[in-house]
């Protein structure tokens, strides 16, 4: 009986790793939304990261100051971007709280995440369109 209980775990154990395997793989887009809420509790750095498909991520740092509103935190993070990303992506902020990533051109659809946050109170929020 503890062979087959030890058998259906490890069964189980597989399942959900197969799980959380497929859902960890890449879903790229063509357009990217990352919406900002509420302000910066501290001073600190958000990283997001740009992956094109079958190429290099590009992790793109932004310094954040402290009691930095949305809109604030939108605006220098579409200015990092700008500089990182360069040609054959476009970067607006839309609705004053938005940053909207777009390819241009022949530029392969990529993925975009929060690679690393040393801030507190500011809300990220990471959708494709």
């Amino acid at each position: 009986m503890d062979r087959i209980h030890s058998r259906l775990t490890a069964l189980a154990g597989i399942i959900c790793l197969g799980s959380l395997a497929a859902a960890a793989q890449a879903d790229p887009a063509g357009k990217w939304r990352v919406e900002f809420g509420s302000h910066a509790d501290n001073d600190g750095t958000l990283t997001l990261r740009v992956a094109p498909e079958g190429g290099t991520p590009v992790d793109v740092e932004t310094k954040i100051t402290a009691k930095s509103g949305a809109g604030k935190v939108a605006k220098a993070v579409s200015d990092s971007l700008k500089v990182s990303l360069g040609e054959g992506y476009h970067v607006e902020t839309d609705d004053g709280e938005d940053v909207v990533i777009m390819r241009e051109g022949k530029t392969p659809k990529f993925e975009v995440t929060l690679a690393g946050s040393t801030l507190t109170g500011l809300v990220v929020k990471i959708e494709k369109e």
